[in-house]
């Protein structure tokens, strides 16, 4: 990998982290478009610089994390259970599921099947505009539709909006949800990985890395404020299909 690849793959991430179309296969994607190696630098540069993308989110939402205890009691019980598989499955995953090109194309496709459908299921019963308003086993659930995001392709994003869905929050309230549950999820998981392999890191790697953190971080600014704008007016009906179009063109290109 080089300077300019990290600052593509760092954009990518940016882009597609919070928007319901898995970033985790944009990324195994443009690596593959890229001739990169499905090595293990590649494996934990594409899950470290996802904490670019948080910091962006700290930036956006400081005063909602310092002032809303009642959001924040419901972003624990949501993170507790992909908290607790992905500390579980850990091995497995980055093991046998990251890079793996079947999983991803069968994840983008259902993932977008399943967005389409919670997208006509809102338009009927998402009343709920305030995160605070949402119960706690709501939020439990919210969390355990996360947790199938720990799947390449699926998209932490997608999951968990279209859990917010299904429990009730509005288009808006559950991408917005989906943002601040994003905070201890992604922290940890990249904090743990880098844990793990930073001794196995050169200095040229660890350059590489801040690279694409920070080329995450600046794209996460802008998509984040362009992504709750569209969704205030629209559907994620765009997603949904494009989700379905890019699983195909990866199916075809790469399977």
């Amino acid at each position: 990998m080089n300077i300019h690849q990290a600052i593509i793959l760092g954009i990518v991430e940016g882009l597609t982290e919070f928007l319901p179309v898995s970033s985790t296969g944009h990324l195994i994607l443009t690596a593959h478009l890229m001739g990169l190696e499905n090595d293990n630098f590649t494996k934990s540069f594409e899950i470290s610089i996802q904490m670019g993308a948080i910091l962006a989110v700290l930036f956006l939402y400081t005063k909602r994390f310092l002032r809303d205890y009642q959001v924040w009691k419901r972003i624990l019980v949501a993170f507790f259970p992909t908290g607790l598989l992905g500390f579980l499955l850990y091995k497995f995953i980055k093991n046998y599921l990251v890079g793996n090109d079947k999983v991803v194309v069968a994840s983008l496709f259902l993932g977008g099947v399943f967005l389409l459908f919670a997208d006509r299921v809102c338009e009927r019963f998402c009343y709920m505009e305030d995160v605070s308003k949402l119960s706690l086993r709501k939020a439990f659930m919210i969390g355990v539709f996360q947790s199938l995001a720990m799947i390449p392709g699926v998209s932490r994003s997608a999951s968990t909006i279209i859990g917010g869905m299904l429990m009730g929050l509005n288009r808006k309230a559950a991408a917005e949800f989906s943002f601040l549950l994003a905070v201890p999820t992604m922290l940890i998981a990249t904090s743990y990985d880098v844990y793990k392999s930073h001794t196995t890191f050169t200095n040229a790697q660890w350059y590489l890395l801040f690279v694409g953190f920070l080329s995450a971080f600046l794209t996460a600014l802008i998509t984040v404020k362009v992504f709750i704008g569209f969704i205030s007016r629209h559907s994620f009906l765009p997603f949904g299909i494009y989700r379905i179009l890019i699983s195909f063109a990866y199916g075809f290109y790469f399977l």
